[in-house]
Parts: structure tokens; C-alpha cells; sequence
């Protein structure tokens, strides 16, 4: 054979290849990709028992924040969640978002639920919160038993006729018993419940403001009054109300809380209505 014909020297087909060949490279790659299935699967395995004592160290210590601020009942329960992977968020800094949540928390002499959502919370507590939103609901018999402490406010059922919270009581005039319903509707006003008649019954009859004023004088100043009904006190400094609502049987308080309530103890401290 010649030089010019000398031609590229190609691999055997598998056919030519000695069986002992082949089934010794097979014995060689298995190893291989066994040791890296293994290694995937202890690395999943760390990663979800990691995630897992993270979630749980966070939550834990959050509720047990939470009990202790509140002085809360070793049976109480409070709800902690943490959204998305916590791992990464601790190692980060920074929890994403946090809810804390409990039925019958107390506030002061009054009991309600709380769900209190913060975001952007630094685990080290060494800085504000980028937002906290809370949500407090009473029952219609809380709210009852603060109207019925207020100076002036007359003896009378409470109850909650949405959107509206409603008394009903009597007044004597001119010897006779009359009737009387008032509608009286929520808002919220530097760290208060303000409530503002909406609507008068006397006597089964719906009357204005007007009517009531000339046909019974001596209830007007009753039935048309203004009633305020401190809520701060029972809460943080740096918790303002923004909206109340009667949804249902129940009375609905949005609030917003100072971020840096998390590292500023005055703000932790009772709020005031002046």
C-alpha cells in the first residue's frame, strides 16, 4: 500500500469490540453515576431537614414572643407561617412575609381575634419592618360591653345589624314608655371607634334627626349624641386604626403598625386616645 492511500484509522464497530471490553467500561460508568445518585439524594435530604429546623426554630420563637408579650395561657393557641423557603430568607436576613394569628387574644379587658401579616421583617430585630397590617375583630358582645361602660350611655341591647351597630331602649315621656331603636355607624378617628347615628326608630316609626329634635326634646341629647369608644389603649402605640366595619356579627378593625415597632420599645408600649 502506498502513501497516498493511506486512510484515517477508524474505531471497531461494537460488533468487533471483545465482549469482556464492553462489559468492563459498563462496570467502570455505573459506579459513577450511582455515587452522583446518591449524593443528589443526601443533598435533597439535608436540604429539606435544613428547611424543615429553620421553619421550625422561626415559628416557634415567634409564638413564644408572642406569649410572652401577651401573657397568654400555656393552652393558647397563636398560629405562625412563614411564606416560601425559610432557609434561604434566614441566611438572607430577612423573612418575606410573616403571619401571627390567634383566636381570643386578650386586649385588655376585652378578648378578639388578631391577625397581625409583616413584611419584610429582619430576623436580627436590629431594624423596621418594611410593613406590618393588622386585622382585630370583637364579637358583638365586646363591643357591647365597651358602649355600655361609657359615661351617659343609657341602659340598653347592644347588637350589630350590619353595617350598623344598633341599640334599642325606652324612654319615659309624659308618663308612657317609647320605644327606641338608634343605627349608629362606625368609623375610625385618631385611635377610636366613633359612632354617629345613622338612624332613629321611636315607636316602631323611622324619624330624622330633625323630627326627634322637635317631637322629643328631652331624648335628643341621647339619641343624637356621638359616642367614642377608646381602642388604643388596649393596643400598641404603633398600631393606628384606619377602617372599621360591621361584617356580620362582628366588628372589623384594619390597622396599620408603625415598622419600627419591632425596635423601638415606646411604640410597644399602650397607646392613648388624646
Amino acid at each position: 500500500m502506498s502513501s497516498g492511500d493511506t486512510r484515517p484509522t477508524e474505531p471497531l464497530p461494537e460488533w468487533a469490540v471483545p465482549a469482556e471490553r464492553t462489559a468492563s467500561r459498563r462496570r467502570r460508568v455505573w459506579p459513577w453515576l450511582v455515587g452522583l445518585g446518591v449524593f443528589v439524594l443526601l443533598a435533597v435530604v439535608a436540604a429539606v431537614v435544613g428547611e424543615w429546623v429553620a421553619r421550625e426554630t422561626v415559628t416557634r420563637t415567634v409564638r413564644a414572643q408572642v406569649a410572652d408579650a401577651l401573657e397568654l395561657p400555656e393552652d393558647q393557641t397563636v398560629e405562625v407561617a412563614v411564606a416560601g423557603l425559610v432557609l434561604p430568607q434566614l441566611i438572607a436576613g430577612t423573612l418575606d412575609e410573616l403571619t401571627v394569628s390567634g383566636d381570643d387574644l386578650p386586649l385588655g379587658p376585652l378578648t378578639g381575634d388578631v391577625v397581625v401579616v409583616a413584611e419584610g421583617v429582619p430576623v436580627r430585630g436590629d431594624a423596621p419592618a418594611r410593613r406590618i397590617g393588622a386585622d382585630l375583630t370583637l364579637e358583638a358582645d365586646q363591643v357591647a360591653q365597651l358602649l355600655t361602660g361609657l359615661d351617659g350611655f343609657p341602659d340598653a341591647e347592644v347588637t350589630l345589624d350590619e353595617p350598623d351597630v344598633r341599640f334599642d331602649t325606652s324612654f319615659e315621656v309624659f308618663g308612657l314608655e317609647i320605644p327606641v331603636g338608634v343605627s349608629l355607624t362606625p368609623t375610625a378617628a385618631e385611635g377610636a371607634i366613633a359612632l354617629s347615628p345613622a338612624g332613629i326608630e321611636v315607636a316602631g316609626a323611622r324619624l330624622t334627626a330633625d323630627q326627634v329634635r322637635d317631637q322629643f326634646g328631652l331624648i335628643a341629647s341621647v339619641v343624637l349624641q356621638d359616642w367614642t369608644i377608646c381602642v388604643a389603649e388596649y393596643l400598641p402605640a404603633g398600631v393606628t386604626l384606619d377602617e372599621i366595619a360591621v361584617v356580620g356579627d362582628r366588628i372589623v378593625v384594619d390597622a396599620a403598625v408603625d415598622g419600627a415597632i419591632t425596635v423601638d420599645e415606646q411604640l410597644q408600649e399602650p397607646g392613648t386616645c388624646d
